[in-house]
């Protein structure tokens, strides 16, 4: 099942509108409807408030797969999987098939002049590892040159964005939801 479809049947498997979704989630009707139907790809930050909202954790909404045991995945099976978002960059979401994960993690590919520069923010924490490449990531007021080998950890709810120094950057990034709630 695609994603698109996936939201539509767990929005309506709770009797809840796209208004009551978007409005929650912070965008419009509109976008939600084009995400339903197959005609936009979110960012991630997008995705982590659609699955919040529906009462449900993101690797579930990208895989149909139920599993929970070790989950490998070979670089060939991870990048057969990259999704394009309408953000300009790729992603994978690395062991999706295993739904009741503590962390999400993904392997990001941005090209310079195609990302966003939007800031967002969502709940929980969040680890970003640069494979190739340079970008800046800023967090709340603060700015970080990041460099192959360089990382961060910081809250995701803290406002954040990032530029790209070099033409593309690989990063790995894993998000980890609020436990405690």
């Amino acid at each position: 099942m695609e994603l698109g479809s996936k939201i539509r049947k767990l929005r309506k498997e709770q009797n809840r509108s796209q208004d009551d979704i978007a409005k929650v989630c912070g965008f419009t009707k509109s976008l939600l409807s084009k995400i339903e139907n197959g005609k936009t790809v979110p960012p991630i930050g997008t995705l982590i408030k659609i699955a919040e909202t529906l009462g449900t954790k993101i690797s579930i909404l990208l895989d149909d797969n139920d599993f929970n045991g070790t989950v490998y995945t070979p670089k060939a099976r991870s990048m057969e999987k990259m999704v394009q978002t309408d953000r300009g960059y790729l992603f994978s979401a690395i062991a999706a098939e295993r739904p009741e994960k503590l962390m999400q993690p993904f392997y990001f590919v941005a090209q310079k002049g195609k990302t966003g520069k939007r800031t967002i923010s969502h709940v929980g924490q969040e680890f970003i590892y640069v494979l190739e490449g340079t970008m800046i990531y800023y967090v709340g007021k603060e700015e970080y040159t990041l460099n192959a080998g360089d990382s961060l950890y910081f809250d995701s709810v803290e406002n954040h964005k990032y530029m790209l120094v070099t033409d593309e950057v690989k990063y790995l990034s894993v998000f980890c939801s609020d436990t405690n709630g």
